[in-house]
């Protein structure tokens, strides 16, 4: 131990010789490493330092002990889907029932004197059903690993386990558009619905204009505007270039840019460089148009990190009677503390539908042609 003591005040003197600090400062630094290893060792006395370890022991004991430190993870790419999604709440795991109106009333006709006013229809409401399921994941580790983590690993735990619930979550709504059925659905529906042009402004005012096509089922138009472009994370400078360009971006001309729109980064979007899919919605706030819907479970706005409880009681030793003991004592027959992190949360699924809510909140690209 004396060794190591030793190697740290030696280092320490080095660096504030490196400093410039005055010699006085550098000698009471080593008289405090001095106090220091008297008080580990128990003497009283003015002791000198003296060979305790074998040269193996002493470089490992550095290696080990001195210059161990946890270096930064990797920060996580978010994706910020709420504005794509109506959330809803549900009160138990049963289906719900939510009934979409697709329609008004019909227009007024004309009467002619002493003539009667002929009976109007209404159009059924578009019956939606969807429930929300479990999403869990267990983690387990042993005691001993928990009370030698000196470098603290294990602190940060729950944050760790409440990204990986956001980001299971965001993995699920990115899929909600990026699924086949989804796509299939977009692509059969025709050109007002899917394309394959990559990300260019004129595609941006291709897919306004098929927005602005978006009629009800009384073939009334519908204020269903493009708000937002999701894209693959590839797109960031070409996403970039279209809304920061005073001219069209991709002419060699003077015309005027006037595309604009809220960009969202999706990192979990698959693709392959040059051909990068990109997708278009609504603002359900404003136009009502709601493209995707995201249920939670009543009560449950967000996940949970749970502790199984510990099976292990003490029956008599020098603490006293039996009773309860920390759960950190974990299992009985291993010892292991086990952790779990939940979430609850659905969507509407469909087999031809996919995840679409109202299709008509939706315009994508698979990008793939020039």
């Amino acid at each position: 131990m004396r060794r190591i003591v030793y190697a740290m005040m030696k280092i320490r003197q080095d660096q504030l010789a490196d400093a410039k600090v005055p010699q006085n400062r550098i000698e009471e630094c080593g008289a405090m490493f001095a106090e220091l290893d008297k008080s580990l060792s128990g003497i009283a006395s003015a002791n000198t330092f003296k060979e305790v370890m074998t040269s193996a022991d002493f470089t490992y004991a550095l290696e080990e002990f001195v210059q161990r430190q946890m270096m930064p993870g990797y920060t996580r790419m978010q994706f910020a889907f709420e504005p794509l999604v109506k959330m809803d709440v549900v009160p138990n795991f049963q289906q719900v029932d939510r009934y979409q109106q697709r329609a008004g009333l019909e227009d007024l006709e004309y009467v002619g004197e002493k003539a009667q006013a002929r009976p109007g229809s209404v159009v059924d409401a578009t019956p939606r059903r969807y429930s929300v399921y479990r999403w869990e994941k267990q983690f387990d580790f042993s005691y001993e690993a928990l009370v030698n983590d000196d470098l603290q690993y294990f602190q940060n735990l729950a944050t760790l386990m409440g990204e990986a619930a956001r980001r299971t979550l965001e993995r699920f709504v990115s899929r909600m558009y990026t699924n086949a059925v989804t796509i299939a659905r977009l692509t059969v529906l025709g050109a007002l619905y899917w394309t394959t042009g990559r990300l260019t402004t004129n595609r941006v005012s291709t897919a306004r204009m098929a927005f602005g096509q978006r009629v009800d089922d009384r073939n009334s138009p519908m204020e269903a505007d493009l708000k937002y472009i999701v894209y693959h994370r590839g797109l960031q400078d070409t996403v970039s270039q279209i809304l920061n360009s005073t001219q069209v971006a991709e002419l060699a001309t003077n015309a005027v840019n006037v595309v604009s729109f809220t960009p969202i980064k999706d990192p979990h979007m698959a693709g392959t460089a040059p051909n990068l899919p990109w997708f278009a919605f609504t603002d359900y706030n404003a136009s009502g148009v709601i493209p995707f819907v995201l249920a939670r479970l009543q009560g449950r706005p967000g996940p949970l990190i749970l502790r199984k409880k510990s099976d292990t009681e003490s029956a008599t030793s020098l603490l006293g009677g039996g009773g309860a003991v920390d759960p950190i004592l974990g299992d009985f027959a291993s010892g292991n503390i086990v952790l779990k992190v939940s979430d609850v949360w659905g969507t509407y699924i469909d087999g031809t539908e996919g995840n679409m809510f109202d299709s008509r909140g939706c315009y994508g690209s698979s990008g793939t042609a020039p």
